[in-house]
C-alpha cells in the first residue's frame, strides 16, 4: 500500500470519527440532560400536578392554564398558519413565473426562516397589540406565532411539491386536466405527506417558544383558563420560565416536571409526522 493511500484512508478514517462524534455529543448531553430533568420531576408528575391552577405553594401549583393556554394558542396559530402557508406554497411553485420577483421572494423567505423569534414577538406587539388593537390577548398571541411559523411551512410545503415528478403533472395535462385540476387534484394529494411533515414540525415549534409571546404579553401567573379569543393567558413555556426564576428548590422541581410535559407532547407531534408520513407515502401511486 503506497504511502498516498495510507494517509487518503487516515484520513478518511478521522473525518468519519469526528462525524461520529459530532452525532454522540450532544446525544449524550442530551440524554444526561433528560435524565437529570426526569429525576427532579418523578415526585411532581401526577395528574394534580397537570390538573391543578399555579399556586405560591409549589407543591399544590399545576400547569392546567398554561397547558391549556398552549392548546388554544397552537389551534388558532395552525388555523391561521396552516392554510394561508400552504396556498402560498402552491402559488408559488405553481402558479407564479419566473424571474427577479421570484428570487427575491425566495430570498426573503429564506430570511425569514432564520430571523430570531423576539424579533417577531417586537412585530406583534406593534401590529397586532398596539396598530390593530387586539390587546394582549390569545388572538394577538396566535396571530404572532402564525407569523413566526408562516415561512417554515411555505418553505416546507414548496420542497413537497417540489418532489412531485414533472411526469405527473404531464400525464394529467395530457388527459385534459386544467392547472387547478392538476393542482388539486393530483400534486396536492401526492404531496400532502410532506407538507403535513412541514406543518407539524413547525406548530411543534412554535409550541416550545416562549420570548415572543412574553413581548405579546402573555402572563407568567394566572389561576384562569381563557374564556375567549381575546382572553389573557399564558402558555407551559412562560410558566416553566416563571418557575425556573423562583428561588425554592420546590418550584424548579415543578419546572423539571413542565419541562418533561412538554418535551412529551413535542416527541409525540415529532412521532405523529413520522408516522403519517409513512403511512401516507405508501398510497403513492409511482
Amino acid at each position: 500500500m503506497s504511502h498516498s493511500t495510507l494517509r487518503r484512508k487516515l484520513a478518511e478514517r478521522s473525518f468519519i470519527g469526528l462525524c461520529i462524534a459530532a452525532v454522540a455529543l450532544p446525544l449524550i448531553i442530551l440524554i444526561v440532560l433528560m435524565v437529570d430533568v426526569g429525576i427532579d420531576s418523578i415526585d411532581r408528575l401526577n395528574w394534580s400536578f397537570l390538573s391543578s391552577y399555579p399556586s405560591r405553594k409549589a407543591e399544590e401549583a399545576g400547569i392546567r392554564p398554561g397547558l391549556v393556554g398552549s392548546v388554544y394558542l397552537i389551534a388558532l396559530t395552525a388555523a391561521m398558519a396552516l392554510p394561508i402557508g400552504v396556498g402560498a406554497a402552491v402559488y408559488l411553485e405553481e402558479y407564479a413565473k419566473r424571474g427577479w420577483l421570484a428570487n427575491l421572494i425566495e430570498i426573503n423567505l429564506a430570511n425569514l426562516a432564520g430571523v430570531p423569534s423576539i424579533i417577531y414577538g417586537l412585530l406583534g406587539l406593534k401590529l397586532f397589540v398596539r396598530t390593530i388593537g387586539l390587546g394582549r390577548g390569545l388572538l394577538a398571541g396566535a396571530c404572532t406565532m402564525a407569523l413566526l411559523i408562516l415561512p417554515i411551512v411555505i418553505l416546507a410545503s414548496r420542497e413537497a411539491l417540489r418532489t412531485v415528478p414533472l411526469s405527473i403533472r404531464e400525464g394529467a395535462y395530457a388527459l385534459g386536466a386544467t392547472r387547478w385540476q392538476t393542482v388539486s387534484q393530483v400534486v396536492l394529494p401526492v404531496a400532502f405527506p410532506g407538507i403535513l411533515t412541514g406543518a407539524i414540525l413547525s406548530v411543534s415549534r412554535a409550541i416550545g417558544e416562549a420570548a415572543p409571546l412574553i413581548v405579546v404579553g402573555a402572563l407568567a401567573y394566572i389561576a384562569f383558563l381563557p374564556d375567549g379569543i381575546n382572553s389573557p393567558f399564558t402558555v407551559l413555556p412562560i410558566q416553566i420560565f416563571n418557575w425556573v426564576s423562583r428561588p425554592q428548590r420546590e418550584f424548579l422541581d415543578n419546572a423539571a416536571a413542565g419541562i418533561v410535559v412538554l418535551l412529551v407532547t413535542m416527541l409525540l407531534l415529532n412521532g405523529l409526522a413520522i408516522y403519517l408520513r409513512n403511512r401516507l407515502q405508501k398510497r403513492r401511486y409511482w
